[in-house]
């Protein structure tokens, strides 16, 4: 969820830009929308913004990694403002439901929408950093998160030592980082989530009932249904705030303005 709204605002670079923000610490891939970009410039120079480069791309990652497909709504422009403060709306590890709820809400997102949508935690990685402390100090004593299966807090503790490397990096979904599945809402109902914000989602009557639904042992049937209601929440999500006509720009190139 960009800061303000799906433009491409997130691909700046520069010393307080919105990339330099703690929520975004482990965003990668930067290279693959340039590329993308440059490749675009050289064919029709200032038609396609990098804000529609991005919602393309992250529709190509999900389609790649065996999850649907979906036609991307185009036409979005640039944002020509980028700063590390307007993060602070961003959902963060850290956010218990009730402010996961309301920073969704002020988007239009509902509880629907952010179960959802976070269930793209099916793939990627997150760095240890994010989630050591619900390893060790969990309450400021010394303790971990109770929600966390035990088996698999073992796991995670040899993975991410005491004093290690923040830095390190660690699959969302232990099962299969690499796949577009609903086995990302299995670990979570299991106690096998890595966020603590993922986790509990199954803490909530309301999150819970929808994370139950995805995670379903109908097999198939509901499977197929988070693979149904992702790419609605997306186009969703990726219409959220977006300029046209005059506002922002076509960027020449995505990691700086005109």
């Amino acid at each position: 969820m960009h800061a303000q709204g799906c433009d491409g605002s997130i691909l700046i670079a520069g010393a307080s830009a919105e990339k330099t923000a703690r929520p975004n610490a482990g965003l990668r891939g930067f290279e693959v929308i340039d590329d993308a970009k440059s490749q675009l410039e050289g064919l029709c120079p200032g038609v396609v913004s990098c804000a529609d480069i991005l919602a393309l791309a992250a529709r190509d990652a999900v389609d790649l990694s065996g999850g649907p497909s979906w036609g991307v709504p185009t036409g979005r422009r640039d944002g020509r403002i980028s700063s590390s403060a307007e993060a602070s709306s961003l959902p963060t590890p850290l956010d218990p439901v009730p402010t996961q709820r309301q920073k969704f809400a002020s988007k239009g997102l509902d509880d629907h929408d952010l179960v959802t949508l976070v269930g793209a935690h099916t793939i990627g990685q997150t760095d240890c950093l994010f989630f050591q402390y619900r390893l060790y100090n969990f309450t400021s004593t010394g303790n971990s998160d109770p929600s966390i299966n035990q088996a698999f807090l073992a796991q995670l503790q040899s993975t991410c030592p005491k004093n290690g490397d923040g830095s390190k990096r660690v699959a969302l979904d232990k099962d299969s980082q690499f796949k577009f599945d609903v086995s990302f809402f299995k670990n979570v109902r299991d106690g096998n989530g890595i966020l603590e914000s993922d986790q509990r989602l199954w803490g909530d009557s309301s999150t819970r009932r929808i994370v139950e639904n995805y995670a379903g042992s109908i097999r198939g049937l509901l499977g197929l249904r988070f693979d149904f209601e992702f790419p609605k929440a997306m186009i969703k999500m990726s219409s959220i705030e977006v300029k046209t006509g005059t506002r922002g720009e076509i960027r020449k190139i995505c990691s700086k303005l005109n």
